[in-house]
């Protein structure tokens, strides 16, 4: 090796970073052709068959605390909230005496205790009031909902792998009108990376996708992606794999390059129907980030200051993806109703 190829790869381990050239917009390679709508739909018909086991996201984990936490997932009106022991507690949001929002309620000793008549609830069954399956898996809380689910119910949710050891973690929520195989549609076209998000992806390349026609192994029905994540002129190469364990859930994960092992969960949940009649769905997506390098540490430090700048780049992709789902859920509902 000569001396500068030497210098260049002692370089590549001591900063992640690349100087990226000037390029305008325009003059990218266009993606279109690659673009295939067949195997796009095709990859969506398959993520849409995986059971879920009824489970639906509703909230980043740290967002449940020593107060009340409401939401509404697929129509249903929810509460949550920690008992003594910590432990996740989930509930119909109606009181069951004369229908209080128990979101204003308040949290004593691990049980709820309404507003209105000071009805308390321990988190059982009780009153007529029962509580659903829930699930906290230390980055975002679920919830089991079989009616809305109609699925065969599981104990626990599907859950991606997760990087082990150090890393930073945050959650971003967003709503849109559309349905949640919109959001996941979107994330089975890596082809629009760079071109809808040329503030943050650059050289882009899908290195391989999933054939239109045929089954796959879910570990074989994966895109893998050739990508640069862009801060103005510098950039962080990657090689990273797009995956759908589950009809909600689209996980990117990077498989070379700085932060192997790191993962984007993906996670689309309904939320119910607008006063205009149209569909609700979020979009809450967990950012986990990991690092080999020892200095990653002193990020893991700086945690409260690099999370919520995580969180602002995730929302700000997800703005405009949220107007790719959302015009695809009007074209899809002047063609009519689609079929899996």
């Amino acid at each position: 090796m000569s001396r500068l190829g030497d210098l260049a790869a002692r370089l590549s381990k001591a900063s992640p970073f690349t100087v990226l050239p000037t390029q305008r917009w325009a003059e990218q390679t266009p993606t279109y052709r690659d673009a295939s709508p067949a195997v796009i739909d095709a990859a969506l018909r398959r993520s849409q068959r995986r059971p879920s086991g009824n489970w639906y996201v509703f909230a980043a984990s740290r967002s449940i605390g020593a107060e009340p936490f409401g939401a509404t997932v697929a129509g249903v009106e929810l509460v949550a909230w920690r008992g003594v022991d910590g432990a996740l507690r989930v509930g119909p949001g109606a009181c069951p005496h004369l229908g209080a929002d128990l979101s204003t309620a308040t949290v004593a000793d691990g049980a709820l205790v309404c507003p209105w008549h000071g009805l308390r609830l321990c988190g059982e069954r009780e009153f007529g009031w029962r509580p659903y399956p829930a699930h906290d898996d230390g980055v975002l809380a679920w919830v089991r909902l079989d009616r809305a689910g109609g699925e065969t119910p599981t104990d626990a949710p599907v859950l991606p792998v997760r990087p082990g050891g150090a890393r930073l973690a945050a959650v971003a929520r967003l709503d849109g009108v559309c349905e949640p195989h919109d959001i996941i549609a979107n994330r089975m076209d890596p082809w629009h990376g760079a071109w809808f998000h040329p503030y943050s992806l650059t050289r882009l390349e899908v290195v391989s996708a999933p054939p239109p026609d045929c089954e796959l192994p879910e570990d074989e029905d994966r895109f893998l992606v050739a990508v640069t994540f862009r801060m103005g002129r510098l950039g962080v190469p990657v090689l990273a794999e797009f995956t759908s364990p589950e009809p909600r859930t689209i996980v990117m994960r990077i498989v070379e390059g700085e932060g192997a092992g790191s993962v984007v969960e993906t996670h689309a949940t309904p939320v119910g129907y607008g006063p205009d009649g149209l569909p609700r769905s979020a979009v809450l997506e967990a950012v986990i980030a990991h690092s080999d390098r020892p200095r990653f540490g002193y990020a893991r430090h700086a945690r409260r200051l690099i999370e919520p700048l995580m969180r602002r780049a995730a929302a700000r992709l997800w703005r405009d993806d949220l107007a790719y789902a959302e015009r695809r859920y009007r074209q899809r509902s002047r063609r009519g109703p689609e079929t899996g």
